[in-house]
């Protein structure tokens, strides 16, 4: 069965029958047994097997996984972008959507972008503006309002991705790999950005990486995944407490921990 549906905020408090809320509150995405597969010219591809995981409204999860693991295949299909070939995904709304390439549209200056979600959702000017203006200080781009995309640095520009995909007031924001093309300096710098705006809007992130310190630095909770077909291998609850640096001991021992788990998947898939 194929299903991808959307979680009433009244009655899907919990998941399992019985299960307390917690500190966190309702279920903001719930997949279900999903198995994900793509037909190609020689057969098909197995890209997810038998995945369960379910997030909670305000969670930071990162998602992690060696290569063709199926990362952003789950995050296509949490955003809709595609369905599932076997089980379930139910969410709470629309998801909005930040990718590791800032895709501004060039012609629009970096205002012009964060309002164009608002433009769609038919928002009244004078509210669209207010807004804009919000969200441009919130990402820390105010002085920037006018400059066209090419005018701006990569960390800039993926600053104005996420003033546009938290325009669109989604509850969840799905990020896929938004910092693997920076250097480490304004990668670091932009980590402190999400943790701070995650704070202050209390989103439901689904955080995909390749990083494992990132995942750590970042994460209320670390998924990792089998190399394919991309299987839940083990979660690992980030009890550290925030703000956090990814040079601190505590995120390095547990990326040590997460990386001598992913290495034996990497070893696994290669024998």
């Amino acid at each position: 069965m194929r299903l991808l549906a959307t979680l009433d905020p009244e009655r899907d408090q919990v998941g399992t029958p019985g299960e307390p809320v917690g500190a966190l509150g309702r279920i903001t995405v719930l997949i279900d047994d999903v198995t994900k597969v793509f037909a190609t010219g020689g057969g098909t591809v197995t890209a997810l097997e038998d995945i369960s995981l379910t997030v909670r409204q305000g969670e930071f999860v990162s998602i992690l996984g060696a290569s063709g693991c199926g990362k952003s295949t789950l995050l296509n299909l949490v955003a809709g972008l595609d369905t599932p070939t076997r089980g379930s995904v139910h969410r709470s709304g629309q998801p909005s959507f930040m990718f590791q390439e800032a895709a501004l549209f060039p012609w629009l200056s970096v205002e012009r972008n964060v309002e164009l979600p608002l433009k769609l959702r038919k928002v009244p000017r004078g509210e669209r503006q207010e807004r804009v203006a919000e969200l441009l200080d919130m990402v820390q781009l105010t002085a920037f309002a006018k400059r066209q995309p090419h005018e701006l640095s990569g960390g800039m520009r993926q600053r104005a991705a996420l003033a546009r995909a938290l325009a669109q007031d989604s509850e969840i924001l799905l990020m896929d790999e938004p910092f693997g093309a920076l250097d480490a300096m304004t990668r670091d710098t932009l980590h402190d950005e999400v943790e701070r705006i995650w704070q202050q809007t209390g989103r439901t992130i689904l955080f995909v990486t390749h990083n494992v310190r990132e995942a750590a630095r970042l994460g209320d909770r670390i998924v990792l995944l089998t190399s394919r077909p991309g299987r839940v291998a083990q979660e690992f609850s980030v009890d550290i407490p925030r703000p956090r640096r990814i040079e601190d001991p505590d995120v390095a021992a547990l990326a040590a921990l997460v990386t001598a788990r992913l290495r034996e998947e990497v070893a696994r898939h290669g024998r």
